[in-house]
């Protein structure tokens, strides 16, 4: 069997630290010794953006990716959307994009360079915050859901408070969708009273089915 090879480490701010692995052509972002991605785990953030696409009436949307990962929710957002729409992503970590446009590349397929997708380094809380009516839809990936493992302000994108920032940046009909790696019926009762009709769905992890089952909530600006 071919070994594991540590790539590249990363901090994370106010947190712990990445660790970036190879083995053929398989990659792993590891932290300590959780798994938080695998390249060949890719089925369950495609479908965040599948469905999240499917829900949108405007054929022009602006849309806001928390979390670039490994450009799976990205790639299949591009894939969905028209020529006129634009996805931003934020991701916090540095190395992360560095790792994307460096030893990742071929995962991404070329997608980094869609003129319709613009990658900035930054807080995707504090994007939301600063923005009023702004988004069709927004997508979180962000850590594991709303149990963290990575940073503990992660978490404020889940409180009560921050669904309320995102309910306000979302245009009327817009989207929250959010990944989770499993279920939390007090996100979901916190969704609700944050002013979102709420849809829970069951996905996998592997693209053409099996593996673990992950939760996306689809949450719509009523």
């Amino acid at each position: 069997m071919i070994p594991w090879v540590l790539i590249d480490t990363a901090p994370v701010p106010g947190g712990d630290e990445l660790r970036l692995k190879q083995r053929g052509s398989e990659f792993s972002i590891m932290l300590g010794a959780n798994e938080l991605m695998n390249s060949r785990l890719s089925g369950s953030e495609e479908a965040l953006a599948t469905l999240s696409c499917e829900r949108l009436a405007n054929k022009a949307p602006n849309i806001l990716i928390g979390g670039l990962g490994m450009g799976f929710t990205l790639r299949a957002a591009l894939a969905k959307l028209g020529p006129d729409a634009r996805v931003t992503v934020g991701e916090l970590v540095p190395a992360v994009v560095a790792w994307a446009r460096g030893p990742m590349a071929p995962v991404f397929e070329g997608s980094l360079d869609d003129p319709r997708g613009d990658v900035r380094v930054g807080d995707v809380g504090e994007m939301i915050r600063a923005s009023r009516e702004a988004y069709d839809a927004i997508l979180l990936d962000v850590d594991n859901g709303p149990d963290g493992l990575t940073r503990e302000s992660n978490d404020a994108l889940y409180t009560l408070r921050g669904l309320n920032a995102a309910h306000a940046a979302l245009r009327k009909g817009g989207v929250l969708s959010v990944w989770s790696s499993g279920p939390d019926l007090r996100f979901t009762q916190r969704l609700r009273k944050a002013g979102f009709g709420v849809e829970e769905l069951t996905v996998r992890a592997k693209s053409k089915g099996g593996g673990a089952r992950h939760v996306i909530w689809i949450a719509t600006k009523t």
